[in-house]
């Protein structure tokens, strides 16, 4: 099979909209279940393949996702492009709710997840170049099908990956801060990494959701308001892809 496009879709975005002529693949792995069917589909006149990360009804937290399943699956398919789309927190200033980022960094403060292929007795070991996480050319891509769309997307930014699935606290943003996070969120390692490993082209469309613990003028992060902001930057994702897919 042949796909242009695979898409990863984060908290608040289970389905594709827009997809035709789908197909439900529920596909064995070397790894284990993926987090449920991938769904292929006709959009914006190519192929395409979504998958849920927390499954359809969003039951699998952040650090039980099996992000190993998941690539392999998609990979088995015939995906070598893959868009994650991520929610996540704004730390810098120009990273408030609503908005849009293509990060093109990212600092790891997960543990636990198996962040390899090669954790697998008797795989071959590969220490791959991963100086620069997100593939360039896919990240040109998705900032200009988003120029072309009208919508004001930011490029560049460091993601900080933490463990989750609780949300962190206002010392812990801080030390993220000084490490030079612009964003944070729960998803974008290891899935960046194994996408590597596959040789797979992966940039992250990360829609912030709220502002991070001590960032911005909220007193509190309410979860309905984080779904509301999350809503209006999700429903931005299928033009941005139509448009990269037009191309």
């Amino acid at each position: 099979m042949s796909i242009d496009l695979a898409v990863i879709g984060g908290s608040g975005l289970y389905n594709f909209p827009g997809l035709e002529n789908t197909s439900r693949h529920a596909l064995d792995t070397p790894y284990g279940p993926a987090s449920g069917d991938v769904v292929t589909g006709d959009f914006a006149g190519r192929k395409v393949a979504f998958l849920a990360r927390h499954g359809e009804s969003h039951t699998i937290p952040p650090h039980r996702v099996n992000y190993r399943a998941n690539l392999w699956a998609l990979h088995s398919l015939g995906a070598r492009k893959v868009v994650g789309v991520n929610a996540v927190g704004g730390i810098r200033g120009d990273m408030g709710p609503r908005v849009i980022v293509v990060p093109d960094q990212v600092i790891d403060y997960t543990h636990g997840r198996y962040t390899s292929f090669c954790d697998v007795e008797g795989a071959e070991v590969r220490h791959i170049d991963f100086s620069e996480p997100y593939t360039e050319s896919l990240r040109r891509e998705l900032i200009a099908a988003a120029g072309k769309a009208g919508i004001a997307v930011v490029d560049g930014g460091c993601y900080g990956a933490t463990q989750g699935p609780r949300l962190e606290t206002r010392a812990e943003i801080a030390r993220m801060k000084r490490d030079g996070c612009d964003l944070v969120g729960m998803t974008g390692m290891p899935e960046a990494v194994l996408a590597r490993e596959l040789e797979m082209d992966y940039a992250c469309l990360a829609l912030v959701a709220n502002f991070a613990a001590g960032c911005g003028d909220e007193a509190e992060i309410s979860i309905e308001e984080i779904f509301a902001h999350l809503a209006a930057a999700t429903a931005e994702v299928p033009r941005i892809l139509g448009v990269l897919l037009k191309s």
